[in-house]
């Protein structure tokens, strides 16, 4: 599989074949990282990495990753370029792809790092959009091969707020891994329609399926996957988090819903997650609202079904395998 050169942006860009690849290969690389063996086989290489929404695992696994296959890295925060500001975006891709062997984007809207990638003239990296987040898929998928063997015939529950990056890119993901993909929300808040149909199309082609169901005990029902997220994305007012309270309470991961799934069903989060009170939003909540959870409880975190610190620490390998597959040279 040859993806030299290649820009990472969205899943509807891969394969079935390319990300299976991706994915056999963040295990290989993080198999060679447990055992010390090295393999820093881009050394010499430099990347640069765009901020313009901060992150704690994106980052560490962008660097991290770099280290170890021998790259150096420029981190650019928030304020620490003029992209979209006083230069424009396809100037800023032309200076750094002169500069620099590929760059990272992690900001607002899905056009800007399709015009960086445009004009770069080196491999860009997604590391999150509003609408897409195809790092997190590697390490997700990953995650699920390592606990469950393999992708075909899974059910996957997403549940809460699908219609933004997560829920587009596991919906789109799956489908193109053969499994059952799963939305239980709110109607008002499934992907878009037009998205819905590309997915279907693919689980066509894979053996998989995709359904929406706003009832919880039908949509997890054998699950054996079930994964959420925060219910308010980055960016979005604070004012959004009554509504989303109100519509999204009824679609939290608790043990009853927990209790609808297969016995060895694991619980999936991309973090960061509201469980506590440890966080200084949740407090805030707990006060306005009187919840000590949101999108899951805090008994299902920190439960035997619960892999997310193994699916946290699978971003680095799987951004090291995205890295040293559009890099390197032979």
């Amino acid at each position: 599989m040859d993806l030299r050169g290649r820009n990472f942006l969205k899943m509807k860009d891969f394969s079935k074949e390319e990300i299976e690849y991706l994915v056999d290969l963040a295990a290989e690389l993080k198999e060679k990282k447990k055992k010390g063996i090295p393999h820093d086989e881009l050394r010499g290489k430099n990347i640069a990495l765009i901020f313009e929404k901060t992150s704690t695992r994106t980052r560490c696994s962008f660097e991290v990753a770099a280290y170890d296959l021998g790259m150096h890295v420029t981190y650019l925060d928030p304020d620490g370029s003029q992209i979209g500001k006083k230069e424009s975006i396809a100037d800023t891709a032309r200076v750094l792809g002169r500069m620099y062997d590929g760059i990272e984007y992690r900001g607002y809207g899905q056009v800007i790092v399709e015009e960086l990638a445009q004009y770069a003239g080196v491999p860009v990296w997604n590391g999150l959009t509003n609408e897409s987040h195809p790092t997190q898929m590697i390490a997700d998928m990953l995650t699920i091969k390592e606990k469950k063997g393999d992708f075909r015939g899974l059910k996957f529950v997403y549940m809460g707020d699908a219609r933004y990056n997560m829920g587009n890119s596991l919906m789109v993901t799956c489908a193109k891994l053969g499994m059952d993909f799963v939305i239980c929300s709110d109607p008002k808040y499934y992907p878009d329609d037009e998205l819905v149909v590309y997915a279907v199309e693919e689980a066509k082609q894979s053996g998989g399926s995709v359904s929406l169901y706003h009832d919880v005990k039908v949509a997890c029902a054998d699950a054996d996957v079930i994964y959420t997220d925060v219910w308010v994305s980055m960016g979005e007012p604070a004012e959004v988090w009554d509504e989303r309270i109100w519509d999204l309470g009824p679609y939290q991961v608790n043990a009853k819903a927990l209790s609808y799934a297969k016995d060895d069903v694991i619980f999936m989060h991309c973090l960061p997650a509201f469980h506590d009170l440890g966080t200084g939003i949740g407090r805030e909540i707990h006060e306005i609202h009187g919840i000590d959870e949101m999108e899951v409880t805090d008994e299902v975190f920190e439960g035997e079904h619960s892999v997310v610190f193994d699916e946290a620490e699978n971003r680095m390998h799987s951004i090291k395998a995205i890295l040293y597959a559009t890099l390197r040279e032979d």
